[in-house]
């Protein structure tokens, strides 16, 4: 059961890190935006080319990728998202939707859609804790992961920035008339949440030595799942709604439903939106109308 819990946060930690991002972006502009596990594909691919063709140490490739998904993701923001702000919210999250699929037929025309294995850059060592055994990689992600999600709360809690998002997830409008530059918070946004996916595409390759150009699809409905979980739009939330989906996927293996660990998390969803529809950190808001 310890060894059972130890591999369900690691995993929930990689969950998180990718539902930051569904959570930042809905809180800001109310838009699921179903591309963001498709950046965690390409984070994935961006990592595995840096660390196989230009020999990099792997931590100074998950910065590179880190900057190089944000950058993407705030191209994507620029070129689909920005135009249809103000349109209905089917149109944006349609486009969200034919994004991931640009982005992920895009890779199997330039790489194939073969499964790679991702170079082992780290030197795998095991730890044995009593029950528990543990190796330094998922000492690494789960070191990574809560790293960069303490980050993330000093960003929004502590920045001028973060005060910005904060003042735009809340009524947009105002805060232009406060001087806030609307375009820029959202782009920043957009670049936090790519950066923590392209992230956990790095970290999730080294885990199971494994990636393709659909690899984002599972886990990006995961997280999303992860997301609403904990309370949408809550970023403590999302990062405990992935823990908890790490953790169930990975004890519904370790009792013999391995067939049925996505079927578990999807029924999770269902019976969070019937019993508790704001999620587990959410506040039911009455709106005016």
């Amino acid at each position: 059961m310890l060894q059972q819990l130890v591999n369900g946060l690691i995993l929930g930690s990689v969950y998180a890190l990718i539902a930051l991002g569904y959570t930042m972006v809905y809180g800001i502009i109310k838009l699921i935006n179903f591309a963001h596990g498709d950046l965690y594909m390409m984070g994935a691919f961006i990592g595995y080319y840096l660390i196989s063709t230009f020999q990099m140490n792997f931590f100074v490739a998950l910065l590179l990728t880190m900057v190089l998904t944000a950058a993407l993701g705030v191209l994507i923001e620029f070129l689909a998202y920005r135009p249809l702000r103000n349109s209905t919210r089917i149109a944006a999250l349609i486009t969200a939707i034919g994004v991931s699929f640009l982005l992920e037929y895009g890779m199997v025309y330039l790489v194939g859609a073969n499964t790679r294995a991702f170079p082992q850059a780290l030197e795998t060592v095991k730890y044995t804790l009593g029950p528990i055994s543990i190796t330094n990689v998922q000492l690494t992600i789960l070191a990574v992961s809560v790293t960069l999600m303490v980050a993330l709360q000093f960003i929004v809690k502590k920045t001028k920035m973060g005060k910005a998002m904060r003042a735009v997830s809340v009524d947009s409008d105002a805060a232009q008339l406060m001087g806030i530059n609307v375009n820029s918070t959202i782009s920043f946004t957009f670049a936090l949440g790519s950066a923590l996916a392209g992230a956990a595409g790095v970290l999730i390759g080294l885990y199971y030595n494994s990636i393709d150009p659909l690899m984002g699809m599972t886990p990006g409905i995961k997280a999303f799942v992860a997301a609403v979980l904990g309370g949408i739009g809550i970023i403590p939330g999302a990062a405990l709604g992935g823990f908890i989906i790490g953790l169930l996927e990975t004890f519904s293996v370790s009792i013999g439903l391995s067939s049925f660990r996505d079927a578990v998390v999807y029924i999770i969803l269902i019976v969070i939106l019937l019993v508790r529809p704001a999620g587990i950190l959410g506040k039911n808001v009455k709106e005016k109308v």
